[in-house]
């Protein structure tokens, strides 16, 4: 199970277990994670753990939220990635992860070369994957995502794992995350909301239906599911 380890000065602190859905960090009371510091906002961050797989948000803090030296709004937490909040550090750990081989997918649509048109395309192409654990689902139906835009228009994509990222790092980026009761999709990074069937999302988790259209980094793609195969 995740777990975070304060410290501050290079002194461990105290240790946490991820256990709840919803962790929330800052320097008032009812948090989960007090950190009583006037550099700490009242509600500072919160951590949305789904399965072993676990968001960061910062939740306009003054000071603001960084990760490994750099600035977040939204960020999906990697093994080892030091969250910083003034001078506290919160080292985020996955115990029992495998290798990066065999953990959950992404899909980035960067800016490719411009086509004949003169517009910038999106492209696809694989991302790193992400060093979280990946969990089977018990359910029988395999999801599934096809390309309907871009270049890799017609490619499709199985969401075998427990959670696939989607989008363009540093711009726009989503997860697809597999539930034993469905596909959820979540908005992580950017200012734009993933669009889902001409609707725009807002941040919380929304239930896939079979053929439902997304848009995401200018990308459309279609949401279907089907009996995997045992």
């Amino acid at each position: 199970m995740p777990r975070l380890i304060l410290s501050m000065d290079g002194l461990v602190l105290k240790e946490m277990v991820l256990e709840k859905e919803r962790t929330t960090i800052g320097r008032k009371p009812h948090n989960d994670i007090q950190i009583d510091n006037l550099a700490i906002s009242g509600d500072h961050a919160a951590i949305v753990t789904i399965l072993n797989d676990a968001f960061l948000e910062d939740m306009n803090s003054t000071n603001g939220t960084y990760v490994n030296g750099q600035p977040v709004k939204k960020h999906v937490l990697r093994d080892s990635d030091v969250i910083e909040l003034g001078k506290y550090r919160l080292k985020y750990i996955t115990d029992g992860s495998g290798p990066q081989s065999e953990q959950d997918e992404g899909v980035s649509f960067p800016q490719a070369a411009e086509g004949p048109a003169g517009r910038s395309a999106p492209a696809m192409q694989e991302a790193l994957p992400a060093a979280s654990q990946s969990v089977q689902s018990p359910a029988a139906v395999l999801g599934m995502i096809q390309i309907l835009s871009g270049t890799h228009a017609g490619r499709t994509l199985e969401l075998s794992k427990s959670l696939t990222t989607l989008g363009k790092p540093g711009s726009q980026v989503a997860v697809i995350t597999r539930r034993p009761h469905g596909y959820f999709i979540t908005h992580v990074e950017g200012t734009v909301f993933p669009v889902v069937n001409g609707r725009s999302l807002d941040a919380q988790a929304h239930r896939l239906n079979d053929h439902d259209i997304i848009e995401i980094a200018g990308v459309k793609m279609e949401f279907f599911s089907q009996v995997a195969e045992t």
